[in-house]
């Protein structure tokens, strides 16, 4: 019977109230699944990160054109120019390329994210029983396999192109960790301008800003020693540097102990710095 007959009958209403037993079926008791540990939430928001590039493969193009256009073109530009030859100088040239490659895609870390709090996603992350961080966390280490995949395409190309590591196998597995290790940590600055700044050009346009006079005025493209005093100060003390003496000295199969204990420093500085400033800020949005 409608309420409006009711109504018109003079009879209320009928009420129905769901008994305890039916209320029992339908909420079907049980144990509460325990929530999910720091590790197991960071690898959830990987996985996401992972699947956001099967969805649109063209999130590749950095990691994998755009390093072999790099090689190609400083190789055979200045190569001939800054050295014997353009494989003379590829043996000095390709571990610069590298850092250079990866380093500058750190920043699409911080794109990726604001992208993401433009949508609302991040609203909806933060409202999960799940470690506060592992969203953040997670977005990180899944742009890990983009930093191995671009250090691998540009070694591809380089031992086609005639490059040859000293020190072996080791040599460059010891060189790309180094460099997936300051990579995971420089990312920490773009998550913080991601989360400061208000539109996904706005972080681009700061990044590039701030990365290229770290890579360009550093010892990538040419050795410090040619360079004007003042300048051979700020590439001394300019943490791509000390990355790309730590990244050419292990594959050449030796150690610059000076430079890794650099890269050790700026890592955990990034971290230490720009981490508790990325949650405080990720907290208070």
């Amino acid at each position: 019977m409608s309420s409006d007959t009711a109504t018109s009958t003079g009879r209320a209403p009928t009420v129905f109230v769901p008994s305890s037993e039916a209320l029992a079926t339908v909420l079907a008791p049980g144990a509460r699944p325990p929530r999910p540990s720091p590790l197991s939430a960071s690898l959830t928001f990987s996985w996401r990160a992972l699947l956001k590039i099967k969805h649109v493969p063209e999130q590749l193009f950095d990691v994998t054109a755009f390093p072999i256009i790099m090689v190609l073109m400083f190789t055979y530009l200045f190569g001939g120019a800054l050295a014997d030859s353009p494989r003379d100088y590829l043996q000095f040239f390709l571990p610069g390329i590298m850092v250079t490659s990866v380093v500058m895609i750190t920043m699409y870390t911080g794109v990726g994210l604001n992208t993401d709090i433009e949508k609302g996603v991040f609203d909806r992350f933060r409202t999960l029983p799940v470690w506060r961080p592992a969203a953040l966390v997670g977005m990180i280490v899944g742009d890990v396999l983009r930093y191995v995949l671009a250090a691998l395409v540009i070694l591809t190309v380089g031992l086609v192109l005639g490059f040859r590591p000293d020190g072996g196998v080791v040599g460059v597995l010891a060189g790309i960790g180094l460099l997936v290790v300051f990579s995971f940590a420089f990312s920490w600055v773009w998550t913080f301008f991601g989360l400061i700044l208000r539109s996904e050009k706005s972080v681009m346009g700061v990044s590039m800003m701030v990365l290229f006079p770290l890579t360009f005025l550093s010892n990538v493209f040419v050795d410090p020693s040619t360079m004007p005093g003042w300048l051979q100060a700020f590439v001394k003390a300019n943490p791509i540097t000390h990355l790309v003496s730590s990244v050419r000295a292990a594959m050449a199969g030796t150690t610059d102990a000076s430079a890794m204990m650099w890269i050790a420093v700026w890592s955990a500085a990034f971290i230490l710095v720009f981490g508790p400033l990325t949650m405080h800020r990720y907290n208070r949005r």
